[in-house]
């Protein structure tokens, strides 16, 4: 923080009467480890941090990523060529009828500072409890850092550790379980029942396939099957913009003339979350609820919505996409859900989704790695990959029976160019009727 401090006091020093400046910072400090056969393939330390200096002078702006050296002399100077380098650029840019900057000196200050496993206990665990099956898995674990100031005196820090292990196991015949284990404190207890969930359905993956024809099932779906849903419903489902200009695939559900399941609650809880509770444009973020017991509610509003379509701003990011998203847990037990299912699927993950209508958040996507079938409580078989083709309005709407009293922290696996600090928190969902096209 202090280094992010510096180059803050040196760019006010260096604007001028007539320029403002956004600053934003980035850095992680991380251990990623590729594991294969169970065994560690590639081990490694990645620590960077970047500058993002938007200059803003007469309804200009234009904005350069600076990458840090580590070096204050060198990072000065930078931020120095990268000042210049913008002050050449803004004249030659239009007025922007849309920007709407936040003139308020907030102040932001959250450090997460629990601290990690010690990466040789995580492998040493890993390697027990993978004793004798084929694991593929990728693990990053460390402190991920995020800053903002601006010419007006705003200024946020944030910090938070965290790791994530995304792993599978196979078995012989080349069939797969997906899971994950996630969260800011590992828990060893929490870790080993994952993974011995993720054992047994591996065993169950050596029986014949299940023929299932297509038509409709009773159907379990796994927190990380519901979070490939939400995740595209997200694709602008809660954006202002996206909902001012009839693009929202939840268009229906904000005219009033669709709803959820009442068990249906959605927030964008940013408060202890991994997220920061600030903007890239200088505005403070707070929990927002979204859809509240199946009725629309709030909505994700950037600066330029709020200028567009005299809405108030409420921190949203650039896509008006959530970044902390949670969904109220309901009443099922965890170790009821076989039994409450009765005979039909259980879906551990979904992938290829893709609206089939996007006006009617109408869906379609395939049933991935671990999907059974289900009698009298019990599973009994694999089943091979099927379509479903289903409405939102069905999936959490009207078909929905229960939502699992546990749910699950799903954090972004993503590591394009830098970790990523965005999250769900998930129940799993029982529904009545699952639509299997083929």
């Amino acid at each position: 923080m202090n280094t992010f401090k510096a180059l803050v006091q040196w760019l006010k020093q260096a604007i001028t009467d007539k320029e403002q400046f956004h600053l934003g910072y980035a850095a992680e400090s991380s251990e990623f480890v590729r594991l294969n056969h169970a065994k560690v393939r590639q081990a490694g330390h990645v620590q960077q941090a970047s500058l993002n200096l938007k200059l803003i002078s007469d309804g200009r702006h234009a904005d350069l990523g600076i990458t840090l050296a580590g070096e204050p002399e060198l990072d000065r100077q930078r931020l120095a060529d990268g000042l210049q380098q913008l002050r050449e650029t803004l004249p030659l840019l239009p007025h922007d009828p849309y920007l709407l900057l936040n003139h308020n000196a907030w102040q932001s200050h959250n450090e997460q500072a629990r601290p990690l496993p010690d990466l040789a206990q995580v492998l040493e665990e890993i390697s027990q409890a993978a004793d004798g099956v084929d694991l593929v898995g990728f693990y990053a674990a460390g402190p991920i850092s995020r800053g903002f100031a601006s010419s007006d005196g705003a200024f946020g820090w944030h910090q938070a550790n965290s790791f994530n292990f995304d792993f599978s196991l196979f078995h012989a015949n080349g069939e797969a379980v997906k899971a994950s284990y996630a969260g800011d404190a590992w828990d060893s207890a929490e870790f080993a029942r994952r993974f011995q969930l993720a054992r047994e359905q591996l065993e169950f993956l050596g029986r014949p396939l299940h023929p299932l024809a297509p038509g409709q099932y009773r159907a379990y779906l796994a927190p990380a099957a519901l979070e490939e849903i939400i995740s595209i419903i997200t694709w602008g489902g809660f954006s202002a913009q996206a909902i001012a200009s009839k693009g929202s695939s939840l268009q229906r559900l904000y005219a009033g003339e669709q709803s959820l399941s009442p068990l249906v609650t959605v927030k964008e809880h940013i408060t202890d979350s991994l997220s920061q509770a600030f903007s890239s444009e200088g505005y403070p973020r707070s929990d927002v609820t979204l859809i509240n017991a199946g009725q629309a509610e709030g909505q994700l509003v950037n600066s330029r919505s709020a200028a567009e379509y005299g809405l108030s701003a409420n921190g949203a990011s650039g896509d008006e996409s959530p970044s902390a998203l949670q969904i109220a847990a309901g009443t099922l037990a965890q170790a009821d859900i076989l039994k409450q299912l009765g005979t039909g699927l259980y879906i551990s993950n979904l992938w290829y989704l893709n609206y089939s209508d996007l006006p009617a958040a109408r869906l379609t996507g395939m049933t991935r790695f671990a999907t059974f079938w289900v009698e009298d409580g019990e599973i009994k078989a694999p089943v091979s990959t099927m379509r479903f083709d289903d409405s939102v309005y069905q999936l959490l709407g009207s078909q929905l029976e229960a939502l699992t009293a546990e749910r699950e922290l799903l954090l972004s696996a993503s590591t394009y160019g830098q970790r990523n600090t965005a999250s769900n928190l998930l129940p799993g969902a029982l529904v009545k009727r699952l639509t299997l096209t083929l």
